[in-house]
Formats: C-alpha cells, sequence, structure tokens
C-alpha cells in the first residue's frame, strides 16, 4: 500500500501543485479573471485527486487480488488525499514566503476593487477593508496560512477518496463447489 500511496499521492500534489504555481500568478497579474479563480482551483484539485480513484483501482487490481472493501478504498484513497493535501500545502508555502509574499495584500485590493465596481455602500467597503486587514494580518502567521491552503484542498479528496471507495469496492467472488 505504502508504494501506491507515494506515488500517487506524488503524482496529484504535483498536479496540484504546478497548476496552481501557474495559474495564481495569472492571476494576480491579469493573465486570469480573479472571479474565475476559485472555480479554476477547485477544477484543478478535482483533475488531480482522479489520481485517488486511480491509486485505489491501482492498489486492488495489483496488490490485493482484485477484491477491496469500502474500508481498504477509503484508506489508500485519504492516504493518497493526504500525501497530495502535504505536497500542496509545502509548494504554497514555498511560493507565497520565496515569490509572493503580497499575495494577502493583492487579495485583499482585488476583493475591494470588486466591492467597488459592484456598487457597494461605503459603510460595506470600510467593513471589507477591516475585514481584510485583519486577514492579511492572520495570512502572515506561517500556523494559520498552512492551516488555510490545508484546508482548500483536503475536504475535495475527501469527498474523492469517499466517493472512489464507494465505487471500486468489490468483495471476493464466492466459489460454488460444483459435485
Amino acid at each position: 500500500m505504502k508504494k501506491t500511496v507515494l506515488k500517487y499521492g506524488a503524482i496529484s500534489g504535483a498536479v496540484v501543485g504546478v497548476l496552481a504555481a501557474i495559474l495564481t500568478p495569472l492571476c494576480l497579474n491579469g493573465g486570469v479573471d480573479p472571479s474565475n479563480m476559485q472555480v479554476l482551483g477547485y477544477t484543478v484539485m478535482l483533475l488531480a485527486f482522479i489520481a485517488v480513484f486511480l491509486g485505489i483501482r491501482s492498489y486492488r487490481e495489483q496488490q490485493n487480488g482484485g477484491t477491496i472493501t469500502f474500508g481498504q478504498a477509503f484508506k489508500v484513497g485519504i492516504l493518497i488525499t493526504l500525501m497530495a493535501s502535504a505536497v500542496y500545502v509545502i509548494g504554497w508555502e514555498i511560493v507565497y514566503w520565496g515569490f509572493m509574499p503580497d499575495f494577502g495584500d493583492k487579495y485583499a485590493a482585488y476583493a475591494i476593487r470588486k466591492l467597488e465596481a459592484e456598487g457597494a455602500t461605503p459603510a460595506a467597503i470600510a467593513e471589507a477593508r477591516k475585514k481584510m486587514a485583519e486577514f492579511v494580518e492572520l495570512y502572515k502567521n506561517p500556523f494559520f496560512n498552512v492551516g488555510m491552503t490545508f484546508m482548500e484542498i483536503f475536504p475535495v479528496g475527501l469527498i474523492v477518496s469517499l466517493i472512489s471507495a464507494a465505487i471500486l469496492r468489490r468483495k471476493p467472488r464466492s466459489g460454488f463447489a460444483t459435485a
């Protein structure tokens, strides 16, 4: 199981990490509309988590004799998810602290510009500025940053692991003795 988890976790983590590292700067520099970033981000995560399904199937077929219980399948899937999530978090921390330490400020400025464009009241904009300033300050804390980043990706992998385990479970065939 370890080899399967390492292989498919690394694949999934690499896919999501590389694509996020490419898309985030494009978004912040105007190459991609920031309002589409959430949809793009979660689409990338779902694509990366195809590796969970493939990893469970590989484990079932190559190491488990073609059978697997829901529990075994979920265990393989959640371990792949944890590894992919860890790779994603590590990748984001490298990108954030090394190349985009002003991400919070840029994101806050985008959010305020969006509110202004939507015609929000001055009071609503002032409240948003206050909340965004608090967020930017919290985001500078590495523990908060890591936690927020982990919680972006892990729930998606958890759902994919549950669905994949349900689809891929296969009980052993019962053999009938013939006389």
